[in-house]
């Protein structure tokens, strides 16, 4: 999904000349000399991680078409893969606005400028591609995911942490209540004038409340990931700190979950899992799934059941759910950061990798369009074999490492950022 992302003010190269060692600023991580550079790279590598997890759910085969190590990967993608990238997001703003400390005065205003124009041009640009793929494009979400955090960018991170958890923990009760009352004539009656749903079948509904990426639960990563921002991630005990709340967030929710919810809390909805009742659809798979967030497959209506509260499988939006989720995306954020700082051998190995990572956006709409291209169904995992995805890993490392060898920014990355250029006008 996505992504996308805002960039540090940093003075750069021109773009045709080769780059010196860095991340790309529209990953969201900043030049920086010495140790803080595995932190800064192990964030890319974590955002490439995310890029990869989406081609798994939308080209990879689905979950009831594997077994062993190959299911588990499959299982981690579903979900958790477009939630990292939501909580890099998060991450991502802050570098704009002022991480450690927030820009004030002409450059604050300047941060939120470029932010909200990023969010607009996002929003646009989500809206086209939905209009060939349908909903399962996660870049609209995106732009509404910033719009809205804008008012926090000035926030410390214990005040960030207390609103993540607050919203983890309150959300998707309020959107179940909100479920009740979106009934399908009422539905029907916002879409006949919202011209986003007339042009996309993507309309505001669906941004806020019954998307695939309903804003009003998955704002907590967002949230969550302009925390983690605020921390300095190069000092170790920081990183154990972390390291331990991820374990702690995660266990605790799937845990509390299969014991509230039985043997099937954790059943993923793109695999024909129980309703979730909280508002979301099996967003990273393309399918219905039936939960009270979509429609149903037959066009009818459903009363969503309370216990579905109770679950945590991915993109079942509940509680669990998200405070699970996010302790996978700390995790992952923690153990790249970790590798990539203490392992200069595997940083080296993985560069390639990680330049994916820096034009996280080329790649993200890229496999779409190549999609289109092959005549692949897209936003859907219906393939049997493993060879498609590897090859459009391989492709995009390729293309990834090949452009950052010339240019600072990969192509959409340099369009976003040229669309923010007025910002400097603000006075």
């Amino acid at each position: 999904m996505t992504k996308s992302q805002p960039l540090q003010e940093t003075s750069v190269p021109q773009e045709n000349s080769p780059p010196q060692p860095r991340t790309s600023p529209e990953s969201a991580v900043p030049a920086s000399p010495g140790p803080s550079m595995g932190r800064l790279v192990g964030v890319d590598l974590a955002r490439a991680l995310a890029v990869f997890g989406m081609y798994v759910v939308h080209i990879g085969p689905p979950l009831s078409a594997t077994d062993g190590v190959a299911s588990w990967v499959r299982y981690m993608a579903d979900g958790h893969s477009s939630v990292l990238f939501a909580t890099l997001a998060g991450f991502s703003l802050m570098l704009l606005a002022g991480r450690r400390e927030p820009k004030t005065g002409l450059a604050g205003r300047q941060a939120k400028a470029r932010i909200a124009i990023r969010a607009v041009v996002l929003l646009a640009l989500g809206t086209a591609m939905a209009m060939e793929y349908g909903g399962v494009i996660i870049l609209g979400f995106y732009g509404v995911y910033f719009l809205l955090a804008l008012p926090l960018v000035r926030l410390r991170v214990k005040t960030l942490a207390i609103i993540a958890a607050a919203l983890a923990l309150v959300t998707p009760q309020l959107l179940f209540a909100l479920n009740s009352l979106l009934t399908e004539p009422v539905r029907k009656s916002i879409n006949a004038y919202d011209p986003l749903h007339r042009l996309s079948d993507v309309g505001v509904l669906d941004l806020l409340f019954t998307g695939f990426y309903p804003t009003i639960t998955w704002i907590s990563f967002v949230v969550a990931g302009m925390a983690l921002a605020r921390l300095d991630l190069s000092r170790t005990a920081v990183q154990w700190r972390l390291a331990a709340l991820g374990a702690a967030l995660t266990a605790a929710a799937y845990g509390m979950s299969l014991l509230l919810a039985g043997k099937h809390a954790l059943d993923s909805l793109a695999e024909g899992g129980p309703s979730s009742g909280s508002g979301s659809m099996s967003g990273s798979s393309g399918s219905m799934s039936g939960s009270s967030g979509s429609m149903p497959p037959d066009g009818g209506s459903f009363e969503p059941q309370a216990s579905s509260l109770l679950t945590a499988g991915p993109h079942s939006g509940t509680t669990f759910d998200i405070i699970g989720s996010v302790g996978v995306a700390i995790l992952v954020i923690v153990g790249a950061t970790v590798a990539m700082d203490r392992l200069p051998r595997l940083r080296r190995l993985a560069k390639p990798v990680i330049a994916v990572g820096t034009m996280s956006l080329t790649a993200y709409v890229g496999h779409f369009v190549a999609q289109s291209m092959l005549s692949m169904p897209s936003g859907t995992s219906t393939q049997q074999s493993w060879v498609p995805l590897l090859m459009f890993v391989l492709g995009a490392i390729v293309f990834a490492a090949t452009w950052s060898r010339f240019f600072r920014r990969g192509p959409l990355e340099y369009l976003l950022n040229a669309a923010t250029k007025p910002a400097k006008h603000i006075r």
